[in-house]
C-alpha cells in the first residue's frame, strides 16, 4: 500500500464520509461513496456487526476493484440479551411499527419498561479490505458503555443518544457536544483502532 491510494466507503452516509475521511487524512488516503461509483447497497443479513460490515467491505470493493471499509454499529442493550443489535436502525418495524428515530425510541421505552438493568453498550464495527478476496481484512471494534434511561434527556444526536446515558461524562449523548461525541463514541474508538491497524499491517502513514 502506498499514499495517495484511493478507499471507497460502503456507505452512501455523507456525515460518515467526512469522520472518516477527517480520520484517515494523516495517512494519504482518500476516499470516495460506493454511490459515487453506482454501487448499491449490499445486503446485511447476518446476526453479527462484524459480520455484516465484512459483507459491506467486500461488496464495495468487488464493485469498485479497489480497497474498502465499512462501519455497522447499533446498540446492545443487556436486559434484552443484545437487542436491538444489528436492528438498531429498525427496531420498531419487529413490532409493526413505522422504521423511525421516534418510533425505535418509544418501542426501546416499552420493552424496558420495569428493568432495573440498564447496562448496555453502542458498537461500532469497522471492517477495511485491500480487495474483495483480502484473506486478512482489518476488524477494530468500539465499545462505549452507557446505560439506558427512563425518558428521554437532551435536545442534540439522533438515533437513540437521547435515552442512551454516558456514566463516564455524567451527561446522555443527546446532550454531548459534537466535538465530545467525536472524542469518546464507540465509532471514534473504532476509529483509532483502525488508523493503528493500517499503519501496522498496511504501512500506511
Amino acid at each position: 500500500m502506498t499514499l495517495g491510494m484511493k478507499l471507497v466507503l460502503a456507505s452512501n452516509n455523507a456525515h460518515k464520509l467526512a469522520e472518516l475521511q477527517s480520520l484517515l487524512s494523516p495517512l494519504g488516503l482518500s476516499m470516495v461513496s460506493q454511490g459515487s461509483l453506482g454501487i448499491a447497497e449490499a445486503e446485511e443479513p447476518h446476526p453479527t456487526f462484524v459480520e455484516n460490515a465484512l459483507a459491506k467491505a467486500r461488496h464495495a470493493a468487488h464493485g469498485s476493484g479497489l480497497a474498502a471499509i465499512a462501519d455497522d454499529s447499533g446498540l446492545c442493550v443487556d436486559a434484552l440479551n443484545g437487542a436491538p443489535g444489528v436492528l438498531s436502525a429498525r427496531y420498531a418495524t419487529l413490532f409493526g411499527q413505522a422504521k423511525s428515530d421516534d418510533a425505535n425510541n418509544a418501542m426501546l421505552l416499552q420493552q424496558m419498561q420495569g428493568q432495573m438493568q440498564r447496562g448496555a453498550r453502542f458498537i461500532s464495527a469497522l471492517v477495511a479490505v485491500r480487495s474483495a478476496d483480502d484473506p486478512e481484512p482489518l476488524i477494530a471494534v468500539g465499545r462505549w458503555f452507557v446505560e439506558v434511561l427512563t425518558a428521554p434527556k437532551g435536545q442534540g444526536g439522533f438515533g437513540y443518544d437521547p435515552l442512551v446515558f454516558v456514566p463516564a461524562l455524567g451527561l446522555s449523548v443527546a446532550e454531548l457536544s459534537t466535538e465530545q461525541k467525536n472524542e469518546h463514541s464507540h465509532r471514534a474508538i473504532a476509529m483509532r483502532q483502525m488508523l493503528q491497524l493500517m499503519r501496522e499491517v498496511w504501512q500506511l502513514g
